[in-house]
């Protein structure tokens, strides 16, 4: 038998997984398609933020903290779509920097609240140019030249 990939039979096996299914998923699925374009720009605004010292999910946490009052663990958790854990685990290299201030809420003694620090929000000053030229040499790269257009798509799914 004949075949241009090795070890891919043409007929499926006794649980019906070819690589024909595993070509379909590759082309069609959403979930992968969406991951592997989240990893690419996450390494490129990376690459970007790199002189600054900041990855681009730590990017988006300061910015999460721009706001007239300290927010509450649960309001960035919720706009990062992160779990609490993770949001843990991503303020301590930014509290240990002291761009972050983790205080004890008056309101509720159980509950956070997380500020910029004026280091901060120089860093997150610096930082906004090139976050603006990063995404604007993305943008321009969109093929479908819509990028409104996908933010909707995306914001759909969430």
């Amino acid at each position: 038998m004949s075949s241009s990939r090795p070890n891919a039979p043409e007929t499926p096996d006794d649980d019906g997984l070819t690589y024909g299914l595993t070509l379909e998923v590759r082309d069609a699925c959403l979930c992968l398609h969406v991951q592997r374009a989240a990893r690419a720009l996450a390494r490129r605004f990376d690459e970007a933020l790199r002189p600054l010292g900041l990855t681009n999910g730590q990017y988006s946490l300061l910015m999460s903290l721009n706001r007239p009052t300290p927010a509450t663990m649960r309001q960035v958790s919720t706009v990062l779509a992160m779990d609490r854990t993770t949001l843990t685990a991503a303020l301590k290299p930014l509290e240990r920097r002291g761009l972050v201030s983790v205080a004890v809420d008056a309101d509720d003694r159980r509950s956070r609240r997380l500020a910029l620090t004026p280091e901060g929000r120089s860093v997150l000053a610096e930082a906004v140019p090139v976050w603006r030229r990063t995404h604007a040499e993305i943008e321009r790269q969109l093929a479908g030249g819509d990028p409104d257009r996908l933010r909707a798509d995306l914001l759909s799914l969430s």
